[in-house]
């Protein structure tokens, strides 16, 4: 590894650079082009990026989510696409470090640490229909030695012909779910351009066809009879981590209020939100975030994850609200300057409605909020 990852303070200083001079001069071909930030995330993953979810003994640095969503949030400071993909790209590196399969661990996860390849997680469907909000798009057939996987999901990001992701469905017979990563170039599985958004565009967000996919037990990452318990191990950092997002994006809301408060403060005193009552929900906010990381990174006992869930839950849903309260705060206080085509009020306007729609959505929050709290009180 480079040697500049033993010291986190050099390291966190090199990242800051990159992203002056590499990702800030790109922000607006990636929101308005659709330009994939490409060889911003490989030099980032050089600088030690993504090492934070890798073990030491895999390539990474073993510093955890608490890292992970800190340079996240960076990143997002700037560009939040170019956040998601840094959240795609560490939350498949995650799901294979938190998995049993060392083969695979040792084969894909050097390359995620560093970012000589490139990943993207494909459990937005997977998590929505283990909620039954939506039907399972894939199902697996178990056959000998693996599994072969038929479907189209319609939407995963950070993928590439060279990339690969992670996903889960149920199998024919058994109706458990089997978790699994893909290659993006093995036979029978095709990316296919889909929909253009409002805001994301250069994210590579592309459907994924099977058709008769192969995935041999070297690539599983929980058989059925270790699924509930893998997915119980992964799903409160994957959330919590996309918080990285929401406190990148809203600490540049507040730094939009502030610049052009020094010439309309004036006037924006009459806004309802300001810059100081931002500032402190941000802080309550990342002390959270912060704190469940530590958490998470600790590694809790299975017990002990059904209630420390809840509480990512609860975060993120505040998280994902106090990001849209900003984004609004920032458009309404630059006005007629922040409506232009290229103005970022408008941009991180957009990019907070992502954070509010992404898996798991507000209103997804909301229902499995409702629900575990339901069932502790019955408990």
């Amino acid at each position: 590894m480079n040697a500049i990852l033993e010291t986190p303070a050099v390291a966190s200083a090199e990242i800051a650079r990159l992203i002056e001079r590499e990702l800030a001069p790109r922000v607006a071909a990636i929101d308005l082009d659709g330009e994939y930030p490409e060889a911003f995330l490989r030099a980032f993953g050089r600088l030690g990026g993504f090492a934070g979810v890798v073990a030491a003994g895999f390539g990474g640095n073993g510093r955890g989510l608490t890292d992970t969503i800190e340079q996240m949030a960076k990143v997002g400071e700037t560009c939040l696409s170019t956040a998601f993909t840094v959240w795609c790209q560490t939350a498949c590196a995650r799901y294979i470090q938190l998995s049993g399969n060392a083969a695979l661990q040792a084969e894909l996860l050097p390359g995620l640490a560093d970012g000589t390849l490139l990943g993207g997680t494909g459990l937005s469907n997977t998590l929505k229909s283990c909620c039954e909000i939506e039907r399972f798009r894939l199902s697996a057939r178990r056959v000998d030695g693996g599994y072969e996987i038929d479907g189209t999901l319609p939407w995963v990001s950070n993928l590439g012909d060279e990339h690969v992701f992670v996903t889960g469905c149920p199998v024919e017979g058994d109706g458990r779910l089997v978790f699994f990563a893909v290659r993006c170039d093995q036979t029978g599985f095709r990316l296919v351009e889909g929909a253009h958004f409002t805001a994301l565009e250069g994210t590579r967000t592309l459907a994924c066809q099977f058709r008769g996919v192969r995935i041999d037990d070297r690539r599983v990452l929980a058989h059925p009879d270790e699924a509930a318990a893998y997915l119980a191990r992964i799903q409160p950092g994957m959330i919590l981590a996309q918080l990285g997002m929401g406190i990148g994006l809203v600490r540049d809301c507040i730094r939009l209020i502030e610049q052009t408060d020094r010439s309309h403060g004036h006037i924006n005193c009459h806004e309802t939100d300001q810059a100081a009552e931002l500032r402190d929900a941000l802080a309550a906010a990342e002390a959270g975030t912060f704190r469940l990381a530590a958490r998470l990174d600790a590694g809790p006992a299975a017990d002990e994850l059904p209630a420390l869930l809840l509480e990512v839950l609860r975060l993120r849903l505040a998280g994902g609200e106090l990001s849209l309260r900003a984004a609004q705060a920032a458009m309404l206080h630059q006005g007629a300057r922040g409506y232009l085509r290229t103005a970022t009020a408008q941009r991180r306007l957009r990019e907070a409605y992502f954070i509010a729609i992404v898996t798991p959505a507000l209103k997804h929050l909301r229902r499995e909020i409702a629900r575990r709290e339901g069932l502790l009180a019955a408990g």
